[in-house]
């Protein structure tokens, strides 16, 4: 096990920069997960770790080595990627053992690896298969279990189950989680599925555009997000966004009317120097903060768009003035929405205040 601790690390490819200034610490053991939009720069940062790609400028260290300028093989790393990268010629032993051998490991450390790693992925019943016997789920197993039998410093995985069915992926993703209590080894940890991250991570790294955006345990980024875009970015459904304009302040209080609801008032208590009167500001409310009519702070009558019935929860989807869409959870879905209309409240002690650069005002 190790630690891990990235110092401004820098990519350019020529002139354009992928990752810019990145650093962050890894605690010895702590499972780390990265997640941004399409094209952040997330799997290139964990290419970089694991030294398939070079970096063009600051440090990346693992334990108390400094690894820019050594191989990938001496970094005491194991990658698991997203295509399973089996030989489709071995069998599911020879691949676990294939990496060992071609080191030179002794073949006694070498079976008793494989065994371990045949019991700790329950897959003693595969292991004369080829890979073309195996389902999907079977398959990632070995890969990971590809990667343990190195016993590495560190684990580092990229968008493993994305080629997975949604019900295959709750189960690797139980599983992942499983070995690493049971390893208790660092791992980090490439996605873009929300709800891997927010369960796997002891830690979220959200990048957007080459930048670190914001670093924290899940309920934290969700609770507390550092800007509008990490407000978005973390939690499905997402965050509801309404376009709002200061109304009135005072040095505990902002008022607000909402611009696309009916002009709708509101006032939230503000800890920051509060805006001015007459700013363009963004009012930030998870679907979960929705409460029934007259049991929050201002009152909403939205017109219902679709309604999604998912037993003991409903997803409310409406559209409204202005292009915004609202989505609004209730635990009412044994009793079906039928109406055209809903009339909703938002509740005031969770709603988030954003200026119009996205920096968080409340």
């Amino acid at each position: 096990m190790a630690e891990l601790s990235l110092k401004n690390v820098v990519k350019r490819f020529g002139s354009y920069e992928i990752i810019r200034n990145a650093s962050l610490d890894v605690a010895d053991g702590e499972f780390v997960v990265f997640v941004g939009p399409s094209g952040c720069g997330k799997s290139t940062l964990l290419r970089m770790i694991a030294g398939l790609e070079h970096i063009t400028d600051g440090e990346i260290h693992i334990g108390d080595t400094l690894v820019n300028d050594v191989e990938p093989a001496d970094r005491g790393i194991a990658m698991v990627f997203q295509s399973y990268a089996l030989y489709p010629h071995m069998t599911v032993e020879q691949n676990l053992a294939f990496g060992l051998r071609m080191t030179g490991n002794p073949k006694a450390d070498t079976d008793r690896r494989v065994q371990r790693v045949a019991d700790i992925l329950q897959i003693k019943e595969l292991m004369q298969r080829r890979p073309k016997q195996l389902s999907g789920g079977q398959r990632q197993r070995v890969a990971i279990g590809r990667a343990i039998v190195r016993e590495p410093r560190v684990f580092l995985f990229d968008e493993p189950l994305s080629n997975l069915d949604a019900e295959l992926r709750v189960q690797m993703r139980v599983e992942i989680s499983r070995l690493h209590k049971e390893l208790g080894t660092t791992m980090i940890y490439v996605t873009h599925d929300q709800t891997e991250a927010m369960t796997l991570a002891d830690k979220i790294v959200v990048l957007r555009g080459g930048n670190i955006e914001q670093i924290g345990a899940p309920l934290d980024l969700y609770d507390n997000p550092a800007n509008q875009f990490v407000a978005g970015f973390v939690g499905s459904p997402k965050m509801n966004f309404m376009s709002a304009e200061v109304t009135a302040t005072d040095s505990d209080n902002v008022t607000l009317t909402l611009l696309n609801q009916g002009n709708v008032r509101l006032s939230l208590p503000l800890k920051n120097p509060p805006p001015a009167i007459g700013d363009a500001v963004t009012l930030g409310v998870r679907p979960e903060h929705f409460a029934k009519a007259g049991e929050g702070v201002a009152d909403l009558t939205i017109a219902v768009d679709v309604a999604e019935h998912l037993g003991n929860t409903s997803y409310i989807y409406a559209n409204v003035a202005g292009g915004e869409q609202l989505i609004i959870e209730r635990e009412e879905s044994r009793n079906e929405i039928k109406t055209d209309t809903l009339t909703v409240a938002i509740k005031s002690s969770h709603a988030l205040l954003f200026d119009k650069t996205g920096n968080r005002l409340r």
